[in-house]
């Protein structure tokens, strides 16, 4: 609940948002954060597709399409589900720069929730458990407050 309520705050607050890329179908800001020495990302674009359908290819859960579609995730899998909306997961993504990165493993706790205008959000930050201790080849990283939001437009 708290990486939910964090995300909603980022997304309310304009302030500080500087753009670094931009594509046509996408724009990537930045802004310093105030947790860690470090920047926060998000990234924003419009599809033409229902929100459902985007939902379905974004939402975390194990047997998804995100691992089809996007190369920085190679497997998504629920280590513990605590109620229809909150699991335990354990994330790897692939070795980068010809297998100069190791690859990494994230373990968070992920909440799903849908909100009366129809927005979709998916919230997840790190956490330790004892059924997913590190893993031989993996560097164990850990995530901050981070997520996706699906929000219906209208059109």
């Amino acid at each position: 609940e708290a990486a939910a309520e964090q995300l909603r705050l980022y997304r309310r607050d304009p302030e500080g948002w500087r753009g670094c890329r931009s594509t046509g179908e996408v724009a990537v800001s930045w802004r310093p954060s105030s947790e860690f020495a470090g920047n926060l990302y998000k990234g924003e674009g419009i599809l033409p597709a229902s929100p459902q359908k985007v939902w379905e290819c974004i939402k975390p859960v194990a047997g998804g399409l995100r691992t089809k579609w996007d190369q920085n995730v190679k497997d998504f899998e629920v280590i513990e589900t605590i109620s229809d909306t909150v699991s335990i997961c354990r994330t790897t993504t692939p070795s980068a720069c010809m297998r100069i990165i190791s690859p990494r493993e994230f373990v968070d706790v992920v909440v799903m929730k849908q909100y009366e205008d129809g927005t979709m959000q998916s919230a997840a930050t790190n956490v330790e458990h004892p059924l997913c201790p590190p893993q031989p080849n993996f560097v164990r990283g850990f995530n901050y407050p981070c997520g996706c939001f699906c929000i219906p437009v209208p059109g």
